[in-house]
């Protein structure tokens, strides 16, 4: 199929989402940190935070506690922005999603029906365990919306419970009938977790279900060559990157410059690597002090490493650090400092040099 490219700006309610690439709501790492490392670089039409969990929210109001962590930094930070929320009980969704339009001034309310994550869905029946009982979808739903008026309130779906339970068709023409203004798709059914691929072909067939509201595609979108093939190929409107931005935030600005037709920023050099995941740490320690931030920084270390030649080597040490002082040793002497490509041009360098100078000797010998 053959689609208008460059692909236009899209709308969630009110909200025009230029360029139509969104950063995925990830638990665990998509916190304040992370979004300001992303809009630094540029290139996402739409951030979103970690999921936060409705009912968790709610006792923490009722008992005067402080308000979910994973809210850090939402009421000041600069907008569009979207917040993600789950829970399966629609008048607590509502009562959260109002205190988020009236107190936060959220861009967009996201509901969760794609975690795959067995305490979400079969300890707490939320998340993609929602995706079995479509009525009860449209009730969340339909009373979130109402709720957020004015503000748009949007989902997320996988492809449907397990490879013989697919019921995306279904659940699109649900979203869509109970007020959603958009509707992203994760590419997999919720028992393949992650493992496999993302299956594009399925979610684009998708588009036929819906009238009026965007598609936004989700899954394995990991270098500004697929966004653009996803843009060209597929029935989508907007795009969703996920994990493959969690070690290089700089990603979306790559995507964006791909799909403007303009020269795609290189990949910056591993120091200035280095550089960026310490400026990360720096946010991180500046929000949760010294020693926490230092052990929340330990995952993100391991992602800006990823695919890097001595990567291993590095998570390996980098898993226990627990202060600044360990941080920066670990990271002057283990983060990887050259690309597997390099390594691999040195090695093949070395490797003619001693054909070279091999032949050489059996000429001088001759």
């Amino acid at each position: 199929m053959s689609r208008p490219f460059p692909p236009p700006a899209f709308r969630i309610g009110d909200l025009v989402v230029d360029p139509p690439i969104l950063q995925a709501p990830m638990a665990g790492f998509t916190n304040a940190a992370f979004r300001q490392m992303v809009r630094e670089y540029g290139g996402a039409g739409l951030i979103a935070t970690e999921m936060v969990n409705a009912r968790g929210f709610v006792w923490m109001d009722e008992n005067e506690a402080e308000h979910p962590e994973r809210l850090w930094g939402v009421a000041e930070e600069p907008r569009p922005l979207a917040v993600q929320i789950w829970d399966n009980d629609p008048e607590t969704m509502a009562k959260v999603g109002r205190r988020l339009v009236e107190e936060y001034q959220v861009s967009v309310v996201d509901i969760n029906f794609g975690c795959p994550v067995r305490q979400v869905t079969e300890k707490a029946h939320s998340g993609s365990y929602l995706l079995r009982t479509p009525g009860r979808m449209f009730e969340i739903i339909s009373q979130l919306v109402k709720a957020c008026a004015p503000t748009p309130v949007t989902a997320k779906i996988r492809l449907g419970c397990s490879p013989d339970s697919v019921n995306c068709n279904e659940v699109a023409r649900v979203v869509e009938e109970a007020g959603a203004a958009a509707l992203t798709v994760h590419g997999r059914t919720a028992k393949d977790m992650f493992r496999g691929h993302a299956d594009w072909d399925r979610i684009s067939e998708i588009k036929a279900h819906l009238r009026n509201i965007p598609l936004i595609g989700n899954g394995d979108l990991d270098s500004p060559e697929k966004v653009v093939h996803a843009f060209k190929t597929y029935d989508v409107d907007g795009v969703m990157i996920a994990r493959a931005c969690l070690g290089r935030p700089w990603l979306f600005s790559q995507a964006a410059a791909a799909l403007r037709g303009q020269p795609i920023p290189p990949e910056p050099s591993l120091p200035e690597q280095r550089q960026c995941m310490m400026h990360h740490y720096d946010l991180v320690k500046e929000r949760f002090g010294e020693e926490k931030g230092t052990i929340l920084m330990r995952k993100y270390a391991c992602c800006y490493a990823q695919g890097k030649y001595g990567a291993r080597h590095f998570r390996t040490h980098v898993a226990n650090v627990s202060s600044a002082d360990e941080f920066y040793r670990i990271v002057e002497e283990y983060f990887p400092m050259k690309t597997k490509e390099e390594i691999r041009a040195e090695r093949e360098a070395e490797q003619a040099a001693e054909t070279r100078a091999a032949e050489t000797l059996n000429a001088e010998l001759s």
